[in-house]
């Protein structure tokens, strides 16, 4: 390691990355089984009437999202995805906000956006690093051949 702060991000990027994967495409299924929570009643009852289709569909919808953003952040997406999980839990919190109930989980949802946001800046360096050293190898690699 050139960099002895190097192995720091990188286990705090790590980190980020899997919880920030795993823990959207948990949430995204349970979405279509409501086993963890009945992810309807964290709607708030402005959202519902705003809502072009029925809290259960428009609840499917989001599960869909949540697992392909999971699943980008796992597959080495996170440069992109983080940011998107930012935006997408900084949103949620702010609805949960208008309900009036759940404060706790709006809370929770706004640290795991600034979560998000640093795993999206810890993404810039670390796949930028994995593209350079998979470059550099790539060259050398051909330069011996």
């Amino acid at each position: 390691m050139r960099n002895p702060n190097e192995r720091q991000v990188v286990v705090a990027y790590w980190s980020l990355r899997v919880a920030l994967g795993v823990v959207p495409i948990v949430a995204g299924l349970d979405k279509f089984t409501n086993l963890l929570a009945d992810w309807p009643g964290y709607l708030s009852p402005s959202a519902v009437r705003l809502l072009p289709m029925s809290p259960g569909a428009f609840m499917h919808v989001v599960g869909v999202v949540e697992v392909v953003v999971g699943a980008a952040i796992l597959l080495g997406y996170a440069r992109i995805f983080g940011w998107v999980a930012m935006a997408w839990l900084a949103g949620i919190a702010l609805e949960l906000l208008t309900t009036g109930r759940f404060l706790d989980v709006a809370a929770r949802d706004a640290v795991l956006a600034v979560a998000a946001f640093s795993l999206a800046r810890l993404a810039e360096l670390a796949e930028r690093t994995d593209a350079a050293e998979t470059t550099t190898k790539g060259v050398s690699a051909t330069v011996r051949s």
